[in-house]
């Protein structure tokens, strides 16, 4: 997995949040993830099969949150984000840091910082 690719990656799932389209915020991770997808809310439990997460995240937050991409920093496999999550409709949001490890044979590992109430 490229720099670019990882880049593109990162860009893609959150352009497609933003416009509400389920298909590409999935196709997005399909596309580097064919294989495996585990996702970890850092601090609330083990990593979790990550299609399984993507559905409840979509059902539960996509219509009350839009994503601002502070940072973005690529090395090697992995990149890390800093995104401000807008609450719609307030002048609220939630920082999240978010970590992503592309390993070989299609597998991606997520962990989402989320600071707890």
């Amino acid at each position: 997995m490229d720099k670019h690719t990882i880049e593109a990656f990162v860009h893609a799932q959150v352009m497609a949040w933003n416009a509400g389209d389920k298909a590409a915020f999935f196709n997005a991770y399909r596309e580097v993830a064919p294989n495996e997808l585990t996702i970890e809310y850092v601090g609330r439990g083990p990593a979790a099969d990550g299609w399984a997460v993507l559905e409840g995240m979509w059902s539960q937050q996509s219509a009350k949150i839009e994503i601002e991409e502070v940072a973005a920093i690529v090395n090697g496999n992995e990149a890390a984000c800093h995104n401000r999550n807008k609450i719609r409709g307030t002048d609220k949001a939630i920082e999240t840091l978010e970590l992503y490890r592309f390993d070989d044979g299609g597998r991606l590992h997520v962990r989402y910082f989320i600071p707890q109430p």
